[in-house]
């Protein structure tokens, strides 16, 4: 496209991971003389942008668009354009606006900073839509001509009716003499979508754009990228030619790297430094072994949970010899990115094998047998695996994405949706969450059950990834019905697994022992597990990677997430465990069940057991979050523990146990190479052409 002004988001989209926003400057300063005016669009007033700006080491832009589209400020001449402002002054009473808004007593004001004469902002967290429609029509009643812009299911923000991002692009774009057709747009979160709504524009939406702008473009040409924050804008700018290529992620900035206070510490305290000759090539000679013992799990039917001809099956471990739904699309997800032809056919194999033995209701079968095909829809106990299908529905929409296969998404269009409605049964009491029966996920010789972090973290971004599928068979109605379903199950799990000291206010009672206990404390994770009888405070720590993998939480709640596990040292021996702290013996938690075969005493399987498939995980979160070398080192000690081996060296065994790290559990599992695989890949290194760009 022949692009001249290009305009984006700061927080969620340039902003979050720094060595990506240095990416970006040196991509964009890298550029020849004639490239597009560069326009930052932001919900933060323009001391506080300009102020960005210089911390964060962004590229001087020409323009910048401020409070949401309050304020329009021209960088080169350092002053606001004060005829911007009479466009929209006319309707607008900042103290009634005020007055209004107080009287809802969930609102609070934001700092006054954060304030200006046509731009009045509140926290009001998880607002429900109703309320947000009492507001405006408070307002409409008083007189006052407004608009209203709620985002990231916390900030509100009552402007004069015309003020949001769009319309202050659109004046600047006249004023310019750009025409909307040359413009190119980019964000993450709803206040955006006035800028993506503008007729003629191009957009690039970040991968952890929040599903309210999803819904928002839905019918929309948009391009929506596959990488996060600076990342995503940099593959979008690729995608419209506005840059010739991105900057390798192996690219970080020569100048230091600007942290967050408390991330900067965790880095002063670990060994974050460059890794070793001896550490890339264990880390190299584990890619290849890794690429092995994945082709030991290819099978007929797609991946199996462990290599069939290296591991004893007595008993019940018959099931391992067999495609798991769960293990199955892990092993997908991680490897989508992979080139080599026999992964890809593995990975149709096993979403065909799933969905073929899709039972009467629309349940995805646990496993399915690789000799003689047969269907399993239960786990321990005859309890059914819930969380088979949400993986099946993720693992389905990242395979389309990746290769536009739409034969095969039209051909078992309606399983999916079969599948969604037998998930969808088991909200019970509509409250946007699903019920868990005991032991009826990854963990099931774990006793955990109804509303469970794990399970609540996959429904949200099952939803957002059917969403996402519907859209690419054009069904957008339909879409957006699950785009905004999961914004609501986004909102209740904020509310219940996120607890605040903060009191309840008037009108949201609480009605639950759990709700009645969260005023006795804060956490700084995503709690384990809530019932109508009371909570679990331990930290899952899988849930709680999957919720900053797949979009649930912002940056900073990643961030202070990342501080409690690494401070609890989920990494030592080896990253990660699944559970800290582990069940003890006469703990309330504990379950008699959990000695059968000695598989869930403390530090084991899945009471605190370390899993390298999560291990994988693991190095990809500290990368989101910017911390490369920090990474690099955590992807070396992973190495470590897939060399480790119970019998001999690269194993890539199913589990070790929490203490002394030793390798237990089947050798050669699916899961534990594919996200060593692709943490390699995201860290750059992977051997050449496997290195995500």
């Amino acid at each position: 496209m022949a692009c001249k002004l290009f305009a984006s988001d700061l927080d969620g989209t340039l902003l979050g991971n720094p060595e990506a926003t240095r990416r970006f400057k040196a991509a964009w300063e890298s550029l020849a003389t004639g490239r597009p005016l560069l326009c930052y669009a932001s919900g933060r007033l323009i001391p506080d942008v300009l102020k960005q700006i210089e911390e964060n080491a962004l590229p001087s832009p020409d323009w910048i668009v401020g409070g949401v589209g309050t304020q329009i400020y021209n960088y080169e001449k350092k002053e606001l354009v004060p005829e911007f402002t009479e466009v929209f002054s006319r309707g607008w009473d900042r103290s009634m606006v005020d007055e209004i808004v107080q009287s809802f007593p969930e609102t609070v004001k934001q700092p006054q900073e954060l304030q200006h004469d046509f731009k009045s902002s509140w926290y009001f967290p998880r607002a429900k839509l109703s309320e947000i429609r009492e507001i405006r029509r408070r307002l409409k009643k008083a007189g006052l001509d407004v608009n209203i812009v709620y985002s990231s299911l916390r900030d509100l923000d009552i402007l004069p009716r015309k003020a949001n991002k769009g319309n202050a692009l659109k004046w600047l774009c006249q004023k310019l003499d750009i025409s909307l057709e040359e413009v190119l747009v980019a964000g993450d979160s709803g206040n955006d979508s006035s800028m993506f709504l503008l007729p003629g524009v191009k957009g690039i939406v970040v991968e952890n754009a929040q599903p309210e702008l999803l819904e928002a473009v839905v019918k929309l040409p948009v391009f929506c990228s596959s990488h996060v924050l600076a990342d995503g804008v940099l593959e979008g700018l690729l995608h419209y030619g506005v840059i010739g290529r991105t900057p390798p992620h192996t690219v970080t900035p020569e100048e230091p790297v600007p942290r967050p206070p408390a991330l900067a510490r965790v880095l002063v305290e670990s060994t974050a430094a460059p890794l070793s000759a001896e550490q890339r090539g264990m880390i190299r000679t584990g890619y290849q072994k890794g690429l092995e013992a994945l082709r030991k799990n290819i099978t007929p039917l797609g991946f199996s949970a462990c290599s069939m001809a290296d591991n004893e099956a007595t008993g019940t471990d018959e099931n391992y010899y067999s495609v798991w739904a769960r293990d199955g699309a892990i092993t997908l997800v991680s490897t989508i990115d992979l080139s080599e032809p026999d992964v890809h056919v593995a990975q149709e194999r096993t979403l065909r094998t799933l969905f073929d033995n899709l039972s009467p209701t629309g349940q995805v079968p646990a496993n399915v047998r690789v000799k003689g095909g047969a269907p399993d829809y239960s786990g321990v106990g005859g309890v059914g695996a819930i969380d088979s299908g949400l993986w099946a529905i993720i693992a389905f929409y990242y395979y389309i994405n990746k290769t536009g296969n739409m034969d095969l998404l039209e051909a078992y269009a309606e399983k999916l949706q079969s599948a969604m409605n037998w998930l969808s049964a088991h909200d019970s009491n509509n409250d946007g969450l699903i019920e868990i029966p005991e032991a009826s996920d990854w963990t099931d010789l774990f006793g955990r059950s109804y509303d469970v972090l794990y399970d609540e973290v996959l429904w949200f971004r099952a939803n957002v990834c059917y969403g996402r599928l519907l859209e690419f068979r054009k069904e957008y109605e339909r879409a957006s019905y699950y785009l905004r379903l999961s914004q609501q199950i986004q909102g209740t799990l904020l509310t219940l697994f996120w607890p605040s000291t903060r009191p309840p206010a008037e009108g949201r009672q609480t009605t639950t022992f759990a709700h009645s206990q969260f005023s006795l404390g804060d956490t700084k994770y995503l709690l384990s597990e809530i019932t109508p009888f009371g909570f679990n405070w331990r930290c899952d720590v899988l849930g709680n990677i999957l919720a900053v993998m797949f979009n649930l939480l912002d940056v900073p709640r990643a961030q202070t997430i990342f501080q409690f596990m690494w401070g609890a040292g989920v990494n030592d021996p080896f990253p990660a465990v699944n559970l800290y702290p582990p069940v003890q013996s006469g703990d309330p938690d504990w379950k008699s069940y959990y000695v059968v075969n000695l598989l869930n005493l403390p530090y084991h399987y899945h009471n605190g057991g370390i899993w390298p498939f999560i291990g994988g995980m693991w190095v990809q979160f500290i990368q989101r979050l910017g911390l490369r070398e920090l990474a690099n080192q955590e992807l070396a000690r992973l190495a470590e523990l897939n060399r480790a081996g119970v019998t001999h060296e690269w194993e890539f065994n199913e589990w070790a146990h929490g203490r002394t790290g030793r390798p237990m559990g089947k050798c050669f599992q699916a899961w534990s190479a594919a996200t060593y695989l692709r943490a390699c890949q995201e860290q750059g290194l992977a051997p050449e052409g496997e290195t995500l760009e």
